[in-house]
């Protein structure tokens, strides 16, 4: 069994109307020198076998065809 972690974040210059709502809140909230904040989204996968080769080529390949947007959107990829 390998253990991934997929992290999907806006590329730069990509316009976040949501991480724009959260540097407000947390500001309401009191949370004062927030300087900037963009957002994001994590994908904790377990795939079975153990060529880690492999599991890095079949997870390239869902977030270019489903786990992230390639046109907007950078991803990494952290096996465990």
């Amino acid at each position: 069994m390998i253990k991934a972690r997929v992290t999907v974040t806006l590329k730069n210059g990509v316009l976040d109307p949501q991480g724009k709502a959260i540097k407000g809140a947390l500001g309401a909230l009191g949370f004062d020198g927030i300087g900037h904040v963009r957002q994001g989204k994590v994908f904790d996968l377990e795939l079975e076998g153990n060529d880690k080769a492999k599991a890095e080529a079949d997870l390239k390949a869902m977030c270019e065809k489903l786990l992230a947007n390639t046109v907007i959107e950078n991803y990494t990829i952290a096996l465990g």
